[in-house]
């Protein structure tokens, strides 16, 4: 049974992370526990924010597992990413290097990346975890 976005926040857009189920799983985890509050997308992506906006956040499967709230946007081009902001995206050990390296990657298999490109720079804080419902027991 598919889960519900909870009525009080029907109105959000919805979005999971990354290219794939796995990834969209490994990014929302660093979420739920504090470690991400950074994102980026290519500037032409539809899915644009603004500050005060908030957002669904899918996981792997197309439930939906959180809120985030749009906290920042900058724009930069991809060498102009600092290690702030990095750290801020959470992912492997948090260094520009690892950013810088693991983002090459993603948006090359997006088939769009260059060195120069502008992203849309985007810093969000947790509102609120969708708990899984209490497994009902059968009684004996």
């Amino acid at each position: 049974m598919r889960k519900q976005v909870p009525e009080r926040h029907r109105q959000l857009r919805t979005f999971a992370f990354g290219d794939s189920p796995a990834l969209a799983d490994e990014l929302l985890e660093l979420v739920v526990k504090g470690i991400k509050t950074a994102t980026c997308s290519t500037e032409d992506e539809p899915n644009t924010s603004a500050p005060g906006e908030r957002w669904v956040v899918l996981d792997g499967r197309g439930e939906p597992r959180c809120v985030i709230e749009t906290t920042e946007i900058t724009y930069r081009r991809f060498n102009d990413v600092d290690a702030a902001f990095a750290h801020d995206e959470g992912e492997g050990d948090r260094s520009l290097a690892y950013w810088r390296n693991a983002h090459r990657v993603y948006f090359g298999r997006l088939g769009r990346f260059s060195e120069d490109m502008m992203l849309m720079c985007e810093r969000f804080r947790l509102i609120e975890v969708f708990d899984d419902p209490p497994l009902r027991r059968k009684r004996p």
